[in-house]
């Protein structure tokens, strides 16, 4: 499995506009990507603008899949002029 932690700053007064089109790529990513198998969205009431995913992937080629989707591009134009700040970790699962 591959991991991604996203957390993004959301600016001022656009948390309203940018939930919906998140919750949006959240659902079509577990709804038509074979390889996305969870995309959890987190916020925090004492951070209002900060906006936490987890999501969970096949492998990375499953992620990068994500990222090459149309669906996926359409949601990142739509929102890049609401956020001020996105950090992505990836995390590849230790084998034993």
């Amino acid at each position: 499995m591959y991991a991604l932690a996203v957390t993004f700053q959301i600016k001022s007064g656009q948390m309203e506009a940018f939930m919906p089109l998140m919750r949006q790529n959240a659902q079509t990513s577990l709804q038509i990507e074979p390889g996305c198998h969870r995309f959890d969205i987190c916020t925090d009431p004492d951070r209002p603008d900060e906006v936490f995913l987890y999501e969970l992937y096949t492998d990375k080629a499953a992620f990068q899949a994500h990222l090459d989707n149309a669906h996926f591009k359409a949601f990142d134009q739509q929102v890049a002029a609401m956020i001020a700040r996105k950090e992505v970790r990836g995390f590849a699962q230790v084998q034993s």
